[in-house]
């Protein structure tokens, strides 16, 4: 029985991007660079060299494609691994524009891993 608590796959991306902390006030706090991991028309999970708390929000800039696209998230998961931090990010705002180009970069990450994950394995016979 699987926990998996998803709502969209989310095959794995390896992408820069930066992120800026922001309060409930709005205010302006960490700015830095991490990558994500993988990705969804939901959300990401992100590395981090810091940690970032649960709960909270946070703008993104990720480079997509040929341009950027900006979202907004919180923090719904985190966790620590080999010296890097791993957060969980749940979108709440994506503009129209962004979103599209969001789902056409998900679509085809999503092509990809059903292709890597129903293609038959090769033997070393077969790759001589």
């Amino acid at each position: 029985m699987t926990t998996e608590r998803r709502r969209f796959i989310r095959p794995e991306a390896l992408n820069l991007l930066d992120y800026l902390v922001v309060d409930e006030q709005g205010r302006q706090g960490e700015y830095s660079m991490g990558r994500t991991l993988n990705v969804s028309k939901g959300g990401i999970l992100m590395e981090t060299h810091i940690p970032l708390p649960i709960g909270q929000q946070v703008m993104i800039t990720l480079g997509l494609e040929d341009g950027l696209v900006d979202v907004m998230g919180r923090i719904v998961y985190a966790t620590y691994n080999a010296g890097r931090h791993q957060n969980g990010i749940e979108f709440f705002h994506v503009a129209d524009n962004d979103k599209k180009t969001l789902d056409r970069y998900v679509e085809e990450f999503h092509k990809q891993y059903k292709e890597n994950t129903s293609s038959p394995t090769t033997t070393s016979a077969e790759r001589a």
